[in-house]
């Protein structure tokens, strides 16, 4: 068993699906603390140093998107919503509000385990002191100081918008991105939400970084929800 020095909060208030999740952390080598209520959460948020988030919507005093909602007024530390709510527009909703990542129930302490590891590998890219201008992802390389964008060794020459596109997935790489997020990020607030403008931008992009666009190695859809970078 490894030993890791992060810290998990776990916010389920069905005590079978809690203890599931706190025998899988003590397993991987994480501490962690566990709450059963919105309130109880959030005064361990308070209380002590938490490093990453597990939490269910579906709490017993309100629900779990207000913690969220509070957390984000002072810290940007992972949040994992675990959900039996499965429609695609509350995962959107969560993701946009403030959710890094959204686990449906049932799943497995392997699926789970590896989404805390993605979520823990974003958050630390992100506490870089200085900008991280070169992005790896397999044999994509992505250059933000020389504008280049690299695939297999060979120069990739993408339109301006394209290029922000990927940097954009590159600056989350292993987040799920909403459409509802990528639409404003690249037109703007005031576009709307006419997706067909990014399906179209997505399948150029798609043509020129994948061997297969029908089958991304690369920029995996999400499905009803938007897309993700491969981080691994």
């Amino acid at each position: 068993m490894d030993t890791h020095h992060e810290t998990v909060l776990v916010v389920e208030d069905d005590i079978q699906i809690q203890n599931f999740i706190c025998y899988a952390l003590k397993n991987e080598g994480f501490t962690y603390f566990a709450a059963n209520n919105g309130q109880s959460a959030l005064s361990k948020l308070v209380s002590e140093h938490i490093d990453i988030l597990l939490l269910d919507l579906g709490l017993p005093d309100f629900d779990g998107m207000e913690v969220v909602r509070k957390l984000r007024t002072w810290s940007d530390i992972p949040v994992i919503v675990i959900s039996a709510r499965d429609q695609d527009k509350e995962k959107a909703a969560a993701l946009d509000g403030g959710a890094d990542d959204y686990l449906t129930k049932p799943f497995s302490a392997t699926e789970l385990m590896a989404r805390i590891r993605v979520s823990l590998r974003h958050y630390y890219r992100q506490g870089n002191h200085e900008p991280q201008a070169v992005f790896m992802a397999g044999d994509l390389q992505m250059d933000l100081s020389k504008r280049l964008v690299r695939l297999e060794g060979h120069d990739v020459h993408l339109t301006p918008m394209e290029y922000d596109l990927l940097a954009f997935f590159f600056k989350n790489m292993g987040k799920v991105l909403t459409t509802g997020s990528i639409i404003r990020k690249i037109w703007g607030v005031g576009y709307g939400t006419d997706t067909q403008a990014l399906r179209t931008l997505m399948a150029g992009l798609r043509r020129k970084i994948e061997k297969n666009p029908a089958k991304p190695r690369y920029i995996m859809t999400e499905i009803g929800i938007g897309y993700r970078l491969a981080d691994e």
